[in-house]
Protein backbone atom coordinates (compact mmCIF):
# COMPACT_ATOMS: atom_id res chain seq x y z
CA UNK A 1 0.00 0.00 0.00
CA UNK A 2 2.73 2.02 0.97
CA UNK A 3 6.21 2.71 -0.19
CA UNK A 4 9.52 1.61 1.88
CA UNK A 5 11.64 4.57 1.68
CA UNK A 6 14.99 3.41 2.44
CA UNK A 7 16.30 7.07 2.89
CA UNK A 8 15.81 7.83 6.96
CA UNK A 9 14.42 11.41 6.92
CA UNK A 10 11.49 12.63 8.98
CA UNK A 11 8.74 13.11 7.10
CA UNK A 12 6.89 16.31 7.18
CA UNK A 13 2.92 17.06 8.48
CA UNK A 14 1.85 17.48 4.57
CA UNK A 15 3.54 13.84 3.97
CA UNK A 16 2.07 12.25 6.45
CA UNK A 17 -1.25 9.73 6.20
CA UNK A 18 -4.28 10.85 7.66
CA UNK A 19 -4.63 8.32 10.32
CA UNK A 20 -8.07 7.30 11.91
CA UNK A 21 -9.44 8.23 15.44
CA UNK A 22 -9.55 4.91 16.81
CA UNK A 23 -7.70 1.97 15.99
CA UNK A 24 -8.90 -0.78 13.46
CA UNK A 25 -8.32 -3.97 15.80
CA UNK A 26 -8.92 -4.58 19.33
CA UNK A 27 -5.87 -5.72 21.41
CA UNK A 28 -5.70 -9.12 23.48
CA UNK A 29 -6.43 -8.94 26.63
CA UNK A 30 -3.32 -9.92 28.65
CA UNK A 31 0.15 -10.59 28.22
CA UNK A 32 1.08 -13.95 26.47
CA UNK A 33 4.08 -14.65 28.80
CA UNK A 34 3.31 -12.03 31.73
CA UNK A 35 -0.71 -12.96 31.93
CA UNK A 36 -1.26 -9.46 32.93
CA UNK A 37 -3.65 -6.75 31.02
CA UNK A 38 -1.68 -4.96 28.08
CA UNK A 39 -4.11 -2.04 28.51
CA UNK A 40 -4.92 0.07 31.76
CA UNK A 41 -5.75 1.29 34.25
CA UNK A 42 -2.75 -0.39 35.61
CA UNK A 43 -3.12 -1.56 39.51
CA UNK A 44 -2.24 1.11 41.87
CA UNK A 45 2.07 1.61 42.50
CA UNK A 46 2.95 0.49 39.08
CA UNK A 47 4.35 2.83 36.41
CA UNK A 48 4.68 3.28 33.23
CA UNK A 49 7.74 3.77 31.09
CA UNK A 50 8.25 4.10 27.21
CA UNK A 51 11.11 2.97 25.36
CA UNK A 52 12.32 2.66 21.75
CA UNK A 53 14.91 0.78 20.33
CA UNK A 54 14.99 -0.83 17.00
CA UNK A 55 12.55 -3.61 15.94
CA UNK A 56 9.90 -4.03 18.51
CA UNK A 57 9.89 -7.59 18.34
CA UNK A 58 13.46 -8.28 20.30
CA UNK A 59 13.41 -5.13 22.25
CA UNK A 60 9.98 -5.74 23.93
CA UNK A 61 11.01 -9.08 25.07
CA UNK A 62 14.11 -7.90 26.75
CA UNK A 63 11.90 -5.58 29.00
CA UNK A 64 9.46 -8.85 29.46
CA UNK A 65 12.33 -10.82 30.61
CA UNK A 66 13.18 -8.08 33.03
CA UNK A 67 12.25 -9.07 37.15
CA UNK A 68 9.61 -6.29 38.38
CA UNK A 69 8.39 -5.82 34.63
CA UNK A 70 4.34 -6.21 35.20
CA UNK A 71 3.44 -5.97 31.44
CA UNK A 72 4.45 -4.56 27.99
CA UNK A 73 3.28 -3.46 24.89
CA UNK A 74 4.47 -2.61 21.10
CA UNK A 75 3.59 0.48 19.73
CA UNK A 76 4.04 4.04 17.63
CA UNK A 77 5.13 6.71 19.17
CA UNK A 78 6.91 10.32 18.45
CA UNK A 79 4.95 10.39 14.78
CA UNK A 80 2.20 12.48 13.42
CA UNK A 81 -0.53 10.20 11.82
CA UNK A 82 -2.90 9.04 14.48
CA UNK A 83 -3.38 5.43 15.70
CA UNK A 84 -1.14 4.38 12.41
CA UNK A 85 -0.95 1.23 10.74
CA UNK A 86 2.37 -0.93 10.75
CA UNK A 87 2.47 -0.11 6.66
CA UNK A 88 2.15 3.43 7.21
CA UNK A 89 4.96 3.44 9.92
CA UNK A 90 6.92 1.25 7.98
CA UNK A 91 6.75 3.61 4.70
CA UNK A 92 8.80 5.58 6.72
CA UNK A 93 5.73 8.67 6.29
CA UNK A 94 4.03 8.67 9.46
CA UNK A 95 7.11 9.71 11.49
CA UNK A 96 6.65 6.92 14.20
CA UNK A 97 9.64 5.03 16.17
CA UNK A 98 8.66 1.37 16.98
CA UNK A 99 8.16 1.66 20.54
CA UNK A 100 7.81 -0.52 23.84
CA UNK A 101 5.39 0.38 27.21
CA UNK A 102 7.14 -1.13 29.93
CA UNK A 103 4.64 -1.29 33.54
CA UNK A 104 6.69 -1.67 35.93
CA UNK A 105 6.69 -2.11 39.96
CA UNK A 106 9.67 0.44 40.75
CA UNK A 107 9.44 -1.25 44.32
CA UNK A 108 11.30 -3.93 42.48
CA UNK A 109 12.48 -2.45 39.25
CA UNK A 110 14.07 1.09 39.60
CA UNK A 111 13.29 3.34 36.33
CA UNK A 112 17.15 3.53 36.51
CA UNK A 113 17.31 0.16 36.24
CA UNK A 114 15.18 -0.10 33.19
CA UNK A 115 17.43 2.69 31.72
CA UNK A 116 20.33 0.37 31.51
CA UNK A 117 18.58 -2.06 29.79
CA UNK A 118 17.56 0.11 27.28
CA UNK A 119 21.10 1.67 26.98
CA UNK A 120 22.65 -1.40 26.73
CA UNK A 121 19.98 -3.31 24.37
CA UNK A 122 20.84 -1.32 21.33
CA UNK A 123 23.36 0.99 19.83
CA UNK A 124 22.31 4.52 20.32
CA UNK A 125 24.41 6.30 18.25
CA UNK A 126 23.19 5.31 14.99
CA UNK A 127 20.60 7.54 13.99
CA UNK A 128 17.82 6.53 12.40
CA UNK A 129 18.39 2.73 12.03
CA UNK A 130 19.40 0.17 14.19
CA UNK A 131 22.05 -2.61 12.61
CA UNK A 132 20.55 -3.67 9.06
CA UNK A 133 17.31 -2.36 10.08
CA UNK A 134 17.29 1.44 8.41
CA UNK A 135 14.51 4.29 8.94
CA UNK A 136 13.22 6.97 11.31
CA UNK A 137 11.04 3.67 12.58
CA UNK A 138 14.22 2.29 14.29
CA UNK A 139 15.67 5.48 16.13
CA UNK A 140 15.94 5.35 19.46
CA UNK A 141 14.09 7.59 21.80
CA UNK A 142 12.92 7.64 25.73
CA UNK A 143 9.44 8.97 26.21
CA UNK A 144 9.15 10.42 29.99
CA UNK A 145 6.16 10.17 31.87
CA UNK A 146 7.17 12.29 34.99
CA UNK A 147 9.87 15.13 35.43
CA UNK A 148 12.13 12.44 37.69
CA UNK A 149 11.85 10.35 34.77
CA UNK A 150 13.02 13.55 32.20
CA UNK A 151 15.76 13.75 35.06
CA UNK A 152 16.73 10.16 34.96
CA UNK A 153 16.79 9.60 31.36
CA UNK A 154 19.05 12.71 30.82
CA UNK A 155 21.38 11.98 33.53
CA UNK A 156 21.69 8.18 32.24
CA UNK A 157 22.49 9.65 28.88
CA UNK A 158 25.30 11.87 29.73
CA UNK A 159 26.94 8.99 31.92
CA UNK A 160 26.54 6.48 29.07
CA UNK A 161 27.76 8.84 26.66
CA UNK A 162 30.95 9.06 28.99
CA UNK A 163 32.00 5.25 28.67
CA UNK A 164 30.79 5.02 25.04
CA UNK A 165 33.29 7.59 24.18
CA UNK A 166 35.90 6.03 25.98
CA UNK A 167 35.21 3.11 24.37
CA UNK A 168 35.64 4.72 21.04
CA UNK A 169 31.91 4.96 19.80
CA UNK A 170 30.46 8.17 18.52
CA UNK A 171 27.51 10.42 19.62
CA UNK A 172 24.39 9.48 21.20
CA UNK A 173 21.50 9.98 18.74
CA UNK A 174 18.73 9.15 20.99
CA UNK A 175 15.69 11.64 21.81
CA UNK A 176 14.52 12.30 24.99
CA UNK A 177 10.49 13.55 24.53
CA UNK A 178 7.53 14.22 26.94
CA UNK A 179 5.34 11.42 26.81
CA UNK A 180 2.95 13.45 27.31
CA UNK A 181 2.65 15.36 23.58
CA UNK A 182 3.67 11.83 21.45
CA UNK A 183 1.10 9.68 22.15
CA UNK A 184 1.81 5.75 22.30
CA UNK A 185 -0.67 4.28 19.94
CA UNK A 186 -0.57 0.46 19.97
CA UNK A 187 0.53 -1.77 17.27
CA UNK A 188 -1.78 -4.79 15.93
CA UNK A 189 -2.38 -7.92 17.87
CA UNK A 190 0.04 -10.09 16.06
CA UNK A 191 3.05 -7.71 16.85
CA UNK A 192 2.46 -8.29 20.75
CA UNK A 193 4.89 -10.64 22.11
CA UNK A 194 5.38 -11.80 18.89
CA UNK A 195 9.21 -13.56 19.95
CA UNK A 196 6.70 -15.46 22.48
CA UNK A 197 4.61 -16.46 19.38
CA UNK A 198 7.24 -17.26 16.92
CA UNK A 199 10.75 -17.91 19.21
CA UNK A 200 12.55 -18.49 15.92
CA UNK A 201 11.47 -15.17 14.70
CA UNK A 202 13.64 -12.09 13.72
CA UNK A 203 15.15 -10.19 16.97
CA UNK A 204 17.52 -7.19 15.41
CA UNK A 205 18.28 -6.23 19.19
CA UNK A 206 21.86 -6.13 19.27
CA UNK A 207 23.80 -3.37 22.05
CA UNK A 208 27.43 -2.01 21.89
CA UNK A 209 28.54 -4.24 24.22
CA UNK A 210 29.45 -1.07 26.79
CA UNK A 211 28.25 -0.99 30.22
CA UNK A 212 26.11 1.77 31.00
CA UNK A 213 26.72 3.52 34.79
CA UNK A 214 23.81 3.20 35.98
CA UNK A 215 22.08 1.38 38.99
CA UNK A 216 24.58 -1.14 39.12
CA UNK A 217 28.12 -1.74 38.25
CA UNK A 218 28.18 -3.88 35.50
CA UNK A 219 26.26 -5.26 32.87
CA UNK A 220 24.54 -8.52 33.37
CA UNK A 221 26.22 -11.76 31.29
Amino acid sequence: MFPYRRTPEMPTPEQAPKGRPEPEFTLPDRHTVLGNPLRGPYPDGLEVADFALGCFWGAERVFWRTPGVWTTLVGYQGGITPNPSYEEVCSGLTGHTEAVRVVFDPSVVPYERLLKVFWEAHDPTQGHRQGNDVGTQYRSAVFTHTPAQAEAAAASRDAYQDVLTSAGHGAITTELQPAAAHPFHPAEPYHQQYLDKNPAGYCGIGGTGVSCPIGVAKADG
